[in-house]
């Protein structure tokens, strides 16, 4: 991950994200102070471009993932509010998100139309249980209809330069 390529798309979205309008008249925000934390969708480079095209589509705008991973981490549920650069596959940053919704529900009661929502497959909940389950099973795989998981929302502030295949910026 290049840290000065981040750096370079945080200052030039929080303008095109207008994170901070009236800038000159009251300064700095809160939103503006740090970089939010950059990370991709995705186990793999093929999964984050993948699901990434959804996002810029405006396919997807939602995401979910498993209670127990931010207690294992030490982190905390993610906030409405909150922001985020999502990169590409080759760790490129290419959307500024920010989370509008955060919900804590079990397995089994995941909504149809956040499945809908994530914007995977058919976007049916038959399609997230069965993509899910192969996602948040344990080592047995199997996977706790109980299973607390975090439902989160979000919307697309602004989009980076686009891409080439091999890279190379594209400006829009």
């Amino acid at each position: 991950m290049d840290q000065a390529e981040i750096d370079a798309f945080w200052r030039d979205t929080q303008i095109r994200g207008q994170l901070n309008p009236a800038g000159a008249y009251l300064g700095r925000t809160v939103d503006e102070a740090l970089p939010p934390p950059a990370w991709s969708f995705g186990p793999d480079q093929r999964g984050a471009d993948e699901l990434l095209a959804l996002v810029l589509a405006g396919t997807k705008t939602a995401t979910s993932s498993a209670r127990h991973e931010y207690e294992e981490e030490g982190e905390d549920l993610p906030t409405p509010g909150m922001l985020a650069i999502l990169m590409d596959g080759a760790e490129h940053p290419r959307a500024l998100i920010r989370t509008t919704a955060v919900q804590v529900v079990r397995f089994d009661m995941v909504s149809p139309e956040h499945a809908w929502a994530e914007g995977e497959g058919n976007r049916t909940l038959e399609h997230w249980r069965r993509e899910h389950h192969a996602f948040f099973a344990d080592p047995s795989g199997a996977v706790d209809p109980g299973m607390l998981v975090v439902l989160e929302r979000f919307v697309v502030l602004a989009l980076g330069p686009r891409r080439s295949r091999l890279g190379v910026r594209q400006d829009a």
